[in-house]
């Protein structure tokens, strides 16, 4: 369904969600004057807006295409673009047999199977051609499972892993599936060039070969030419009309039915009538037939012996007397059969393996042969060499690029009459065909033809014919025009299939950097994403060996094969409920073996291949995990991380964890305004600096009312916290409760927030600066409670004062000091919280130092040493200082702050008024007092920077002054309040406060950051908002201070 639509269709009114669009059904095609037709189904009126009768359903499946629909879930946008198409037409035979037949057989099997058999020998071959073609038939069974489970659009192979494995699988592997298409296509072109200059016409050669051992580097460089200004032909052809070149596929695919008819006609007719083909032997060293056409020294005419072509090449001069090659000298020529026949029994002989080294001499083993001395030159004599080392992996590597092609029939999926009953039935088929015919031609070709021809790859001994045209009936030339055209439609079908691929996956989005190659001609032929094919099919061709091109492209279909395996695994083992292929032949153990098979095949082919590829794979993997677009297409990928989640939240034991793996797991209680935007977003930005991405981090919020009425807030609130937490880095989850009391949400998260074993540990709040002004909903009883709470719960907390002066992620301190004041241990987590935040980037220049402070009755000198080698324990590096603090008298300051906090509570108890006139009356109390003190008030902030030298006292003229003073006050309920004398145990509390706000200040004033002990709130809850002033005088002055409430169990070890 279109974006439209939905906004169009909107939330639902009645209960404040939005309702997912269906897949099937274009409800702005309904017609909704019927919907309420049927009276006996008022009950369901309601919800008919949303949810259709099924009637309505049905009508709309009944009229439904795949092709249409194919994209509609995913790519909605894209639906309001697409033209009326026809209906699907093809059947099993014409729409999957017929391509994949034509896409599988090819280029390798013309020009490379006979040199296959030959070197690795007919056993060897048919474990190679076995292994290749069941991983194929093992592929193709995953591939049936998943394209009959649902509709799979246009799109095959990438659509299939894109959906079953993720995003990130399906661009990865998409990628890799593309560029083996690409490189195939090189190949093809390679095999084209090969068979027109080797074949067809050699005097067409650009580069002729002057020096003798040259004729590797002219070749090469023949290929590059005629690569090059082939590909340009094709792309221009692909470029003017992809239509010319579907109507010429017929065309191709008969060339190769016509050519496999003749192999089997010519195998047959050698059992009755084999075709002449002599071959020549020097000793048992084959010769190269191009040089000379008489095979044999010398001959006889006359009673005149002459000597032929074949006695110069190896002799210095034509007279018999002439000095001559020792081995040429020592050993007689011979001429053989080079095609046998079926009955000639040379098949055992080409049983057996012949691996060879670069540059040797291919030879026939059961012949007679002396050795001559080889100190004479090789390179300019006629025999035939092998131009590769050959060895049993790099055959698999050579032949793998043969039995690709198996998805030819799923990428046509969209234009199949019954795509899910002929995709498992033409691929299977067509995979067995192909497998039927490589290894009956692997026998036909050992039991026919002569090892030595096997072995000679450019058909050198039999007159530069093509090996497997000697074979053929009625003339090797129906073999050579057959494979020439085949090749060639092959390349331009790689040169059309591939950029449809790329431009496909440009066009979900999930690569940016590939986004422009999804642009293309107004009828959306992809004209960018060719030019990058031909480009990268340009790299292939200057390669230039059709043998070092070949197990380039079996990396990257091996790769694409062995992750739709691994889909079908996962999907089968996970029993996703939507995993239900019509296709029922299919089990985990046989995708698992695929996929292993697979991955073996990678490695035995080419071990450095194989690793570049995955790095690659991997790369594209990253990338689009952290550039990409985020897709959800409820994929197998997020069903095994859900699986792997639950297991590991099953494992991990729902109790504290040992010392050693304690870190804080945070749950972040943020405050939102009206906007349900975040009010503090550094104290985000602390998280991710505490935090650095590991562990647990769960960031609440409550929302006041009623969840049914809040319910839309509730998501607009959870859409902005995940955005911040986007921009701030955090990476976590968010919470948001709807309660109908604020205190009480706070609570429910404290509780409940997290899950199993992974649960948070630590709270962290903002101060709520405001606390003396306004009753706002974190008011700072609701704070109190959130103290005593997290206490309760035996969790830490983490209070950060003035967080709106918290550096931000990309601030960087070059210099200053996080200062910890360790005044109580309560599980040393003042220690640990430094040493986590300087291993990010803002605080990892600044240095840690550690106060304490020493009493009268201390050991300072003691202390400092014992707290210097508890440090070296912990193996954390910091300053240490303690501090003196001795008792002395109570400052008047001291006096006054606790009369003025005492009175301000008071008065608030007194006074019944509603709550505007209650804050009206405590700011005029609280402003009268603190200009009535404000000379006290300066004198004793000097006074605290230098505690020892106090001698003020509070006199009792003073004190009567004030009371008179305050008699004339016009509210009635005040006469009582000016005559308290405030309670010695708050005098206490508030000469502490002050006193260590002093050498605070002193020692601390210019931190990067203060850490402090957070005392505990009052037993007496009657005491809490004297606790907030407490609180308030310790914290005085200080720019940023985290307040730390340690959960009383030990969270740092001095042991390993």
């Amino acid at each position: 369904m279109s974006e439209q639509h939905y906004e169009e269709n909107g939330p639902n009114p009645r209960d404040g969600t939005a309702r997912e669009s269906s897949p099937f059904i274009n409800r702005a095609e309904l017609d909704r004057g019927n919907m309420y037709e049927g009276k006996n189904m008022a009950l369901f009126e309601e919800e008919m807006d949303s949810n259709p009768m099924v009637s309505s359903l049905l009508n709309k499946l009944a009229n439904y295409t795949n092709l249409t629909q194919g994209v509609v879930e995913h790519e909605a946008d894209e639906d309001s673009k697409r033209k009326e198409v026809k209906g699907p037409q093809m059947g099993t035979f014409i729409g999957v047999y017929l391509p994949c037949l034509q896409n599988i057989l090819g280029v390798i099997l013309f020009l490379r199977l006979t040199w296959i058999v030959g070197t690795a020998g007919v056993l060897q071959s048919f474990i190679i051609v076995f292994m290749c073609c069941a991983c194929t038939m093992l592929t193709a069974i995953s591939m049936s499972a998943i394209a009959t489970n649902g509709v799979v659009p246009a799109g095959g192979s990438y659509y299939m892993i894109s959906r079953s494995l993720g995003p990130e699988f399906g661009g990865a592997v998409g990628l890799c599936f593309y560029l083996g298409t690409t490189f195939a296509g090189a190949m093809y072109i390679l095999g084209t060039i090969e068979i027109l200059l080797t074949y067809i016409s050699p005097s067409a050669a650009i580069f002729k070969v002057e020096d003798v051992g040259e004729e590797t580097e002219a070749m090469l460089n023949n290929m590059r030419v005629y690569g090059t200004c082939i590909i340009i032909l094709m792309a221009i052809v692909v470029f003017v009309g992809v239509k010319y070149v579907n109507k010429l596929a017929l065309v191709f695919l008969a060339c190769v039915i016509l050519s496999i008819i003749a192999i089997y006609a010519g195998a047959i007719k050698t059992a009755f009538d084999p075709p002449d083909f002599p071959i020549c032997l020097l000793g048992n060293r084959t010769l190269s037939k191009r040089s000379f056409d008489v095979c044999a020294k010398f001959t006889e005419n006359n009673n005149e012996t002459k000597t032929t072509p074949l006695w110069r090449l190896f002799c210095d001069s034509s007279l018999l007397n002439a000095t001559c090659d020792d081995y040429f000298s020592l050993n007689n020529v011979t001429e053989i059969q080079g095609i046998p026949g079926i009955m000639s029994g040379v098949l055992t002989d080409n049983l057996w393996s012949a691996y060879s080294e670069k540059g040797s001499i291919v030879e026939k083993k059961d012949q007679p042969s002396i050795a001559g001395s080889e100190e004479s030159k090789m390179g300019g004599l006629p025999y035939v060499f092998t131009d590769i080392m050959t060895y049993f992996t790099m055959l698999v590597g050579i032949y793998f690029p043969s039995v690709t092609g198996i998805m030819a029939g799923s990428n046509r999926s969209g234009d199949l009459k019954d795509a899910q009953k002929s995709i498992p039935t033409g691929t299977i088929l067509a995979i067995s065909t192909t497998s039927f015919i490589y290894l009956s031609c692997i026998v036909l070709f050992g039991a026919c033809i002569e090892g030595v021809i096997l072995r000679d790859k450019f058909g050198e001994a039999v007159n530069g014919n093509l090996v497997v045209g000697t074979l053929a009936w009625p003339s090797p030339w129906v073999i050579v025009i057959g494979s020439f055209f085949s090749t060639c439609g092959a390349g331009l079908q790689s040169l059309t299939g591939a950029p449809r691929l790329l431009q496909a996956i440009a066009r979900d989005g999930i690569v940016p950097f590939i986004q422009v190659f999804g642009h293309g001609k107004a009828n959306g032929e992809p004209t960018w994403a060719l030019l990058l094919t031909a480009g990268i099919c340009e790299i292939g061709i200057l390669i230039a060996s059709l043998d070092s091109v070949a197990p380039i492209l079996s990396m990257f279909f091996l790769m694409c094969y062995m992750f739709v395996n691994l889909a079908c695994a996962v999907q089968t083992l996970l029993r996703t409920p939507n995993w239900r292929p019509r296709f029922k032949y299919y089990h985990w153990t046989l995708s698992f073996l695929g996929m292993s098979l697979c991955l073996a095949l990678m490695f035995i082919c080419s071990w450095y291949y194989a690793l570049i590829a995955m790095l690659i794979a991997g790369c594209i993997y990253k990338y689009i995990e952290y550039r990409g677009a985020e897709k959800e297409w409820g994929d197998g990928i997020r069903g095994l991380s859900l699986n792997a989640a639950r297991y590991a939240l099953l494992r991990v034991e729902d109790g504290p964890p040992h010392t050693k793996n304690w870190r804080p797991q945070l749950l972040v209680l943020l405050n939102l305004d009206n906007e349900q935007l975040v009010k503090h977003p550094r104290l985000l930005s602390f998280t991710s600096q505490l935090k650095a991405g590991k562990g647990l981090t769960i960031v609440g919020s409550v929302l006041q009312g009623i969840y049914l009425d809040k319910c839309t807030e509730t998501q607009k609130a959870e859409e902005n916290v995940k955005a911040l937490m986007g921009v701030e880095k955090t990476k976590g989850f968010c919470q948001i409760v709807v309660s109908p009391n604020f205190r009480d949400g706070i609570s429910y998260l404290i509780q409940s927030a997290g899950l199993g074993g992974m649960k948070h540990n630590t709270v962290l709040m903002a101060w709520p600066q405001s606390w003396k002004q306004t009753e706002n909903r974190f008011s700072w009883k609701n704070f109190v409670d959130t103290v005593r709470e997290t206490t309760a719960a035996q969790q830490a907390l983490l209070v950060a004062k003035n967080i709106d002066l918290f550096p931000t992620n990309q601030e960087r301190f070059t210099e200053g000091n996080i200062d910890v004041w360790w005044i109580v241990h309560d599980g040393g987590m003042l220690m640990l919280l430094p040493f986590l935040l300087r291993q990010h980037k803002v605080w990892r220049k600044c240095k840690m130092r550690i106060f304490t402070v020493a009493q009268m009755d201390d050991n300072s000198i003691q202390m400092k040493k014992d707290l210097q080698m508890f440090l070296y324990h912990l193996r954390l590096n910091a300053q240490v200082e303690v501090v003196e603090m001795f008792e002395n008298d109570i400052s008047a300051f001291t006096y006054e702050k606790t009369l003025m906090m005492e009175q301000r509570s008071q008065m608030l108890k007194q006074m019944q008024l509603s709550k505007n006139e209650r804050e009206r009356e405590a700011q005029l109390i609280h402003d009268r007092n603190t200009a009535s003190h404000s000379t006290p008030a300066v004198e004793a902030s000097v006074a605290a920077a230098m505690p020892e030298k106090v001698q003020m006292t509070w006199t009792k003229e003073k004190f009567v002054a004030e009371k008179h003073k305050n008699k004339d006050s016009n509210v009635s309920g005040f006469k009582d309040i000016f005559n308290m004398k405030p309670n010695q145990s708050n005098v206490r509390r508030m000469h502490t406060a002050v006193k260590l706000n002093g050498v605070v200040l002193n020692k601390s004033q210019h931190a990067q950051l203060v850490l402090l002990n957070m005392p505990g709130p009052p037993k007496n809850r009657k005491g809490d908002e004297n606790y907030m002033e407490f609180l308030e005088v310790l914290t005085e002055g200080l720019d940023r201070v985290l307040l730390v409430r340690g959960s009383g169990r030990e969270v740092i070890t001095i042991y390993s």
